[in-house]
């Protein structure tokens, strides 16, 4: 329930009455900073409509505007007979261009370079921005703020998934405007923070491939490159042929390089999965209070708490399993296939995940395996089969060679791998403040 007004009339001016619409008379104030003049955002966009009348024998790009200010993207270059719409309307780069439907999500942008000569239908509005009184990117920032989509959500009518904004209302929607030179300054700052968040996250990427690098060498193994091959003719021992599958042959066959001892996954632990209870009984999840994993919970991560949980009954009556602190949970389909987590709590996961337990900790390290599974998660790709969803198996998994050297220098990889992950996970922490910095200081420039 909305909250209750606290005034019983609210008197508005008839000059304000652009809208007869209660909730934008109520909600599309925006609470900006009196620090700056404010203009119309219509005083300095202007709405182009160059109409393309489509042509069956041309080719044409189509752009869509991504929500939450994720910019403008190329939809599909695509012929125009099979186009339905056949006056649509030409897009320049540089344009201001608004997602009716999508814009209490955020849809706005600015047309980039290569998608100059694309079409839009009349969903998309397209705005020359006059240069002169407003940097395109500070109207940008202003556009992704909540206060401003706010504003966009209150102009917006319709049913509850084809709501379009009113133009006429948005263009009409004042906004703070600082002379060029301090939007310049704004936006500069904002950038400047936005590159040191960047830079951040490029050395965090650079550590992330130096661990898989790291590891590779200690074990005395060569790193493959996707899509290089070796040339010559590749030999490979008949005792090594445990599948038919070339994937399969190539991936265990790179692991044979090494000196140290393999094992398959069935040698070092046991291997099970779980199960989805009937989701028709409720009282299956209601209350549940045993966390329960999905595949898509799982990304190389130590899992302390699900989306999801289930009651003790659901274990009792599905075949969903309770697994220890410490087991090793492996998608075996979908988006995160080949990915893993280990458990940080006790957990029951669902069928689509594999999950290593009662480890021979005499022979590997938990920790260890885990480290040269998420090394691994190309190659277990590679071996899924099936057209419409690749799947692993369990028996894939449990046939999977792992290279096992001595525990000493299990425990120094580890050790090593893990001074890698606190340093990623300190600069990934630094960039998430810089961004938050630049987020906090444009709004504080902007708004009281």
């Amino acid at each position: 329930m909305q909250s209750a007004v606290s005034t019983y009339l609210k008197f508005i001016e008839l000059i304000q009455l652009d809208n007869w619409s209660v909730q934008t008379l109520l909600d599309s104030k925006v609470d900006y900073s009196n620090r700056f003049e404010f203009a119309k955002i219509g005083e300095f966009l202007i709405k182009k409509r160059q109409i393309v009348n489509i042509e069956d024998g041309k080719f044409y790009k189509r752009v869509t505007v991504k929500i939450n200010n994720n910019g403008v993207v190329l939809r599909d270059i695509e012929q125009g007979i099979n186009i339905g719409t056949k006056k649509q309307y030409l897009a320049n780069s540089g344009q201001f261009i608004i997602s009716k439907i999508d814009a209490r999500n955020g849809a706005f942008g600015i047309i980039p370079n290569d998608l100059d000569g694309a079409i839009v239908t009349n969903d998309f509005p397209l705005f020359e921005v006059n240069e002169k009184r407003i940097n395109p990117q500070f109207l940008l920032l202003i556009t992704t703020t909540k206060e401003f989509i706010k504003f966009a959500q209150s102009c917006s009518s319709g049913t509850t998934n084809r709501q379009r904004m009113d133009i006429d209302l948005f263009l009409n929607q004042k906004i703070p405007l600082p002379s060029i030179s301090e939007q310049n300054k704004i936006v500069n700052d904002y950038n400047k923070n936005v590159r040191e968040a960047s830079e951040l996250q490029q050395q965090a990427i650079k550590l992330e491939s130096e661990i898989e690098n790291y590891f590779f060498e200690q074990l005395g193994l060569e790193k493959e490159e996707e899509g290089i091959l070796k040339k010559g003719i590749q030999l490979v021992q008949f005792e090594y042929l445990e599948k038919w599958g070339l994937d399969f042959i190539k991936g265990n066959v790179a692991l044979n390089e090494s000196n140290f001892r393999k094992y398959s996954v069935s040698d070092l632990c046991k291997i099970s999965s779980g199960g989805t209870p009937s989701r028709s009984r409720k009282e299956y999840f209601e209350n549940g209070n045993i966390p329960w994993i999905k595949t898509g919970e799982l990304n190389n991560n130590i899992i302390y708490d699900t989306e999801e949980k289930i009651t003790s009954d659901a274990l009792k009556f599905s075949s969903a399993k309770l697994y220890d602190v410490g087991s090793i949970a492996i998608a075996m389909y979908g988006a995160t296939i080949g990915k893993t987590a280990k458990l940080g709590v006790k957990a029951a996961t669902n069928q689509a995940c594999a999950v290593l337990f009662d480890i021979n900790n005499e022979i590997v390290l938990t920790d260890y395996l885990w480290e040269f599974l998420q090394t691994q998660t190309n190659n277990l790709k590679k071996m899924a089969y099936g057209s419409a969803q690749p799947n692993l198996n369990a028996g894939i998994i449990s046939d999977y060679k792992v290279v096992v050297p001595s525990l000493t220098l299990q425990t120094e990889i580890v050790k090593t791998i893990t001074n890698y992950k606190n340093q990623i996970k300190a600069l990934k922490f630094k960039s998430v403040n810089f961004i938050d910095r630049a987020i906090h200081d444009f709004e504080k420039a902007i708004f009281s």
